[in-house]
């Protein structure tokens, strides 16, 4: 495996442990971003391979990939190597892992995506590549030019490395605007140019350059750019060339001329990009230019077959998928041709219309718009699967919080646009007008005025009303200096601040009344604050004197915050891409973020959810940060209802060095009087309040909501935004019913006209006319049925019987279904098949559609059709209910399951709540490490959440000894009920001196020290191993447990039929012992005996839990261990592997990936092995815990920080946990699945592993 080769070298030096460092993860954690949006300045900057699609912001290529789980795409990477503009891209045709990207800073990169890592750079082109694309003749072989040529081709590797320049592909007459290479013919390649004309090029054939340009333009100097140029895959000649105000051709390289000029409906639109569909010969796409409108066509009609309008704004580029996504689920559906009737047997379906002839194949198109967005559109479904529908395209200078709102974020760019985000669903919700310049500041009017202020780079500043969407005011006291800072007074709402790299300060009213102008000697950054040095100074303004410098960022500091809650908290964003965490009284930085892929310039909070941080930056992303582990001791004094004083304080007590953390802020004491005033169930509201105030958005509200809902709490309380996120299904129905009506009064229309309508094929319609006349109506109905005139077929059906047309209604459902239209669903209500509906949603990765139709049919809106049930077998309704309960209890847990994947375990957890199913939902809570939520929420829903609550606290008494609050951990444990094994897990672990440790004692209802080593020898005397082994652990001699509770295990072990839940106690009460014990000298066989058995145990368990993920890791790390260190076990290396083996062998339907290797079955010895296994496994307590850990951000992909967890060998996505080396890194989701069934470091050094 990969990982033995990062940490052979640990299990070779036994003792290696001193001076190791405490096992840390990062304090600061990303919770959301928001990507940007798609360039519009070069042309070829989307492209797509297999299931991954990329294009490019400025700075940054976004990568997506398709989940095959759920048949969506899903941002995978983010790669930001280029410092300048990025220009062109270009995935690699014989590789799907590689891509090569050009810049404007003369850089050409080649990409391995699979890798997220660069494998080839080549720098000091000769000039900037302004397109660049993959040699189709050649294996590893990238060409790029620039405006005027050359033509030069890069070989990556081998014998012929390096750069060459094309022979004839020079000294052109225009700019080049892109290029491409035929793919079948070797060499040949064609350029289009600004003045409208071609350069081709094809080895043995004369150079033609400069020909072809639009008839309108010959004899005359205009240019007509060539926006689109694709050579035709069927031919080895033609060409499909687009001209910004030509239109389309279709053109002959050979003869050099016009086959085919392709009229465009009005002479208004024009043409911006060109695709061929890969799966229709002669098919292909275009986009326009000025209005959003996708036209689909074919090279033998000279007008568009359809035209889609998908957008408001232009369209930018386009690329065309290969393979559409595959299935998530495979929905059984007959596998007749549904075109065949009874009466004629296997007719091919008639030649429909000239419009139908051309219906859409299933392909999917990557669309980047001129204003940044980005989506794939399914054109045969004619829906979007994915659509951003706006971003920024540059860097973000500034976002800020809106005052009244903690949901919306403002940010500031460089694109000239504010944009507005709800933050819970990271979507754009307003955009402002126009483009201003260069914006670099922004500023919210103070209250529910719902205005912007913005300073702009060389306009002024301005006021935009975000309601109205227009701006209404503009200052130009400034001139056409820079602004560079913005700030309304928020005492006196007319009154806004500008400062300028002209030195002045100046004060104004709204109307534009100057009141105050202060001169600076030199440029000002800030209003309240000017820096522009490596070091932050902090002033003391009472002293006029700088009391303290912090030094540790290596470029200058744009971006700085306090914290509104913790006084001494300081957070700095900078030029060197980081963000430092600092604790001021000490000047220490307490944490250092790498994540942003460029410059940090603004950082931002909302004082009413004070650990929830935005940043923005030069890569154009705004990110979301969760600070909340910086008080993790305050959190759990609010669990441990902990009296106020150790909650809350004062600044100057707390700006003392060395005193734990309390909350300073105004915020606090507002819920702290709010509390106060209450009389009845103060607690609960206090655990919510602090929840809601200290949680990250992203659903904590929405589970707040959902545990109300169920504790009783009346519907009229309910939030105004409870609708618009996971709804307790006894409210679906009534608020989607209310929905409905609103829009029926707006008198929504959702889709335009669809194909056209079919022709009367004359023959057989005839014949179905004289049938009809004969009375033979099912004839008729088969007729039309083969004319695919189903609706004539359908409403003459009942004429027959309405059996027959309930058989007809169910035969066009399921064509329909294979054809994935949306024309299904009316259907298969009209039966009441809604099995069948739920999952033609399901399959389509529509859970939250699939879960309204199921919440529907059980509160019995959709009646089954009864047809003629023969006596004695009438169904009653509460079959039908409970049939559909169970279906509603399948898509909810589907559609948790979606939220869990994607990093939102709060989400997944409202998921269950909202069906009532507490302990699944506590459960995802937990797997998501989201202890304190878990604990406040199974606090308030009380008896049914008891266990996953006392499981939660358990964990978290184990962060507590992480970070050395002992009486803390005590007090959580001292909330289970049975607590006294937990008690002296803590105790026997406390490294603290005899006075310290009795203390402990006393509070946990403990013998002392002193008594314990008596209790010890007695038990010994008694032969009661279990006792033995708990009281010497807690004695002054601890050690002296390890030899008898290892050979107590070892004996079991040994014997054939021992079982997973008699030697685990033991083991894990003896993993307790204080690490400095474990690591004497004289413990050292002990401590290896120890490490392999909790090791084993640990896989074994990892196998109950269905931890795939870090089975074979676990496994291994007991094999290496046995094979390193000198050890008397009974377990031999032999039979470890072939456990491994049979247990994968049994898995590998459950775990395998839809690309994966043949099934093969598993052979009887393997399931012999594995059906011992699972006897000895038995079953895990709480039922929910089972499956892997997932936390928040586990898929948002880091831009520069990149680890290789020393588990896998592989990148980490999402969080990362550092082992006690300090260099080796885990994946934060390994580490605490890894944490929960064995105790130890994967390094073997007898160090806790402790990530909670």
């Amino acid at each position: 495996m990969a990982w033995m080769t990062y940490i052979s070298n640990w299990f070779e030096q036994d003792d290696w442990y001193e001076g190791l460092q405490r096992a840390n993860m990062s304090q600061v954690r990303q919770v959301g971003l928001l990507a940007a949006g798609c360039q519009p300045w070069n042309k070829d900057v989307c492209a797509a391979s297999g299931d991954r699609f990329a294009y490019c912001a400025t700075l940054a290529i976004y990568i997506y990939q398709l989940d095959h789980r759920y048949n969506e795409f899903k941002l995978h990477a983010i790669m930001s190597e280029h410092k300048k503009t990025i220009t062109a891209i270009s995935w690699c045709p014989h590789n799907p892992d590689l891509f090569a990207s050009g810049s404007t800073d003369n850089l050409v990169i080649i990409w391995n995506v699979a890798e997220q890592k660069v494998i080839a750079k080549l720098d000091s082109t000769k000039g900037i590549p302004a397109s660049l694309s993959w040699c189709w003749n050649a294996e590893d072989v990238v060409a790029f030019v620039s405006h005027r040529g050359p033509l030069f081709i890069w070989t990556i590797s081998g014998p012929d490395s390096g750069v060459i320049v094309h022979k004839d592909a020079h000294s052109f007459l225009s700019d080049i605007c892109m290029f491409r290479w035929h793919t079948h013919q070797k060499g040949k390649v064609v350029f289009g140019h600004i003045d409208g004309s071609l350069s081709i090029f094809h080895p043995g054939n004369k150079n033609q350059k400069h020909v072809l340009r639009p008839e309108s333009l010959e004899g005359t100097d205009e240019e007509d750019p060539v926006t689109a140029l694709e050579w035709d895959p069927l031919s080895t000649d033609y060409l499909l060339v687009v001209n910004l105000h030509y239109g389309i051709r279709l053109v002959d390289s050979e003869s050099l001329s016009c086959i085919t000029t392709f009229n465009l409906p009005s002479a208004a639109a024009s043409v911006q990009c060109l695709a061929w569909v890969p799966s229709a010969p002669g098919m292909f796409i275009t986009g326009d230019s000025q209005v959003g409108v996708l036209r689909i066509w074919n090279v033998s009609r000279t007008t568009p077959i359809d035209n889609l309008k998908l957008k408001k704004t232009g369209f930018h580029c386009l690329h065309v998928l290969n393979s559409p996504p595959r299935k998530k689920f495979s929905v059984q559906s007959p596998t007749k041709n549904h075109y065949t009737s009874s009466t004629s047997e296997a007719v091919p379906p008639p030649t429909l219309t000239q419009n139908q002839a051309f219906s859409l194949p299933p392909g999917h198109a990557v669309c980047c718009f001129l204003d940044g967005g980005v989506g794939l559109y399914d054109m045969g479904a004619k829906k979007w699967d994915f659509l951003r529908d706006l971003g920024h395209v540059e860097t973000i200078f500034d976002c800020k919080f809106k005052p009244d709102d903690p949901n919306l974020l403002a940010t500031a760019s460089f694109d000239g646009t504010i944009k507005v985000w709800d933050i819970n669903t990271l979507t754009a919700v307003y955009t402002s007008p126009g483009n201003e310049g260069v914006i670099y500041s922004l500023s919210w009017a103070p209250g529910g005025l719902n205005c912007i202020a913005g300073g702009t780079s060389r306009n002024g500043a301005f006021i935009w009303n975000v309601q109205k969407g227009k701006i209404i005011q503009r200052f130009n006291e400034h001139g056409t200096n820079g602004i560079f800072c913005i700030a309304w007074s928020h005492k006196d709402s007319k009154r806004i601040a500008t400062c300028s790299s002209d030195g002045f300060c100046i004060i104004r009213t709204i109307d534009g009344k100057v009141l105050h102008k202060y001169k600076h000697p030199a440029a000002v950054f800030g209003c309240d604050w000017s820096q522009n040095n490596n070091t932050v100074r902090i002033w003391d303004y009472t002293q006029d004197a700088c009391i303290n410098i912090l030094n540790g960022h290596t470029a200058p500091v744009r971006g700085l915050m306090w914290n509104t809650e913790i006084p001494y908290l300081l957070i700095s964003g900078s030029w060197d891409y980081t963000i430092k965490v600092w604790d001021t009284r000490e000047g220490t930085c307490v944490d250092t973020v790498y994540d942003h892929g460029a410059d940090v310039y603004g950082l931002t909070c909302h004082p009413s959810r004070p650990f929830t941080m935005a940043s923005c930056s030069r890569d154009s992303t705004v990110r979301l940060w969760s600070l909340t582990a910086l008080v993790t001791p305050v959190q759990i004094n609010i669990l441990a209802d902990r009296s106020w004083e150790e909650i809350i304080g004062n600044t100057d007590y707390a700006i003392e060095p060395g005193t734990p953390p309390l909350l300073c802020g105004k915020v606090s004491r507002d819920i702290r009087q709010e509390i106060e005033k209450l009389t009845a169930n103060s607690q609960v509201k206090k655990l919510r309040w602090f929840s809601e105030c200290l949680s990250p958005p992203g659903g904590s509200d929405n589970l707040w909501n959902l545990v109300a809902v169920i504790k009783g709490q009346d519907d009229s309380l309910l939030p105004q935004n409870y609708c618009k996120g996971i709804m307790h299904l006894k409210h679906l129905i009534k608020f989607r019913t209310s929905e409905a009506q609103e829009l029926t009064t707006v008198k929504m229309s959702k889709f335009g006209g669809g194909i056209g309508v079919p022709t009367k094929e004359e023959r057989l319609k005839e014949a179905a006319e004289i049938h009809l006349r004969l009375g033979q109506i099912q004839r008729y109905c088969e007729l039309m049925v083969e004319l695919g005139e189903w609706d004539k077929a359908l409403s003459i059906a009942p004429g027959v019987s309405v059996k027959y047309w309930k058989k007809l209604m169910q035969r066009r459902a399921d064509q329909l279904i294979q054809e994935d239209k949306d024309d299904v669903i009316p259907y298969c209500i009209a039966i009441g098949d809604v099995k069948k509906l739920v999952h033609f949603f399901m399959s389509r990765g529509q859970l939250k559609e699939a879960l309204l139709v199921a919440q529907a049919a059980s509160e019995g809106n959709m009646q089954p059709l009864h047809v003629s049930v023969p006596k004695g077998a009438s169904y009653s309704d509460d079959i039908y209910k409970e049939d559909f309960n169970e279906l509603l209890h399948k898509v909810s847990k589907e559609l948790a399951e979606w939220y869990f994947q994607d990093g939102r375990a709060v989400l997944a957890a409202c998921c269950h709540l909202a069906i009532d199913n507490i302990e699944l939902a506590m459960a995802y809570l937990i797997r998501g490490n989201e202890l304190e939520l878990a604990v406040c929420v199974g606090t308030v829903l009380g008896e049914s959440a008891a266990p996953a609550t006392h499981y939660a606290l358990e964990l978290l008494a184990r962060k507590c000894m992480m970070i050395s609050v002992w009486n803390l951990a005590a007090d959580l444990l001292l909330m289970i009920p049975d607590n006294e094994l937990h008690l002296i897990k803590l105790c026997a672990f406390y490294p603290g001196c005899t006075e310290e440790i009795n203390d402990l004692h006393d509070k946990c209802k403990l013998p002392t020290v002193e008594e314990c080593m008596q209790l010890a020898e007695t038990a010994r005397a008694d032969d009661n191993i279990f006792e033995t082994v708990k009281y010497y652990l807690l004695s002054q001699e601890p050690e002296k447990a390890l030899p008898i509770g290892i050979s107590f295990v070892k004996e079991y072990i040994s014997s054939s039929d021992w079982t997973l839940d008699t030697i685990y106690p033991v083991l894990d009460l003896l993993s307790y012992i204080r690490t400095e014990k474990l690591l004497l000298h004289t413990c050292t066989e002990a401590r290896n005996e120890l490490l392999i058995l909790c090791g084993y145990i640990g896989a074994l368990l990892a196998i109950r839990r269905q931890y795939q993920s870090i089975v074979p890791a676990l496994y291994e790390y007991t094999s290496q261990l046995l094979k390193r260190r000198e050890v008397s076990v009974p377990l031999k290396i032999e039979y470890l592997s072939e456990e491994l083996d049979a247990w994968r062998a049994c898995t590998q339907s459950t775990n395998r990936s839809l690309e994966d290797s043949p099934y093969t079955p598993p052979s009887d010895s393997q399931r012999m092995i594995y059906a011992t296994l699972l006897k000895r496994l038995k079953e895990e307590s709480l039922k929910g815990i089972i499956g892997p850990d997932y936390v928040t951000g586990s898929n948002l992909p880091s831009h520069s920080d990149i680890h290789i967890s020393c588990l896998t060998g592989l990148k980490i996505q999402g969080p990362v946990f550092f082992l006690e080396d300090g260099k080796s890194t885990i994946s934060l989701n390994d580490a605490l699945m890894w944490a929960k069934v064995n105790p130890f470091s994967p390094l073997g050094t007898g160090i806790r592993l402790n990530p909670f």
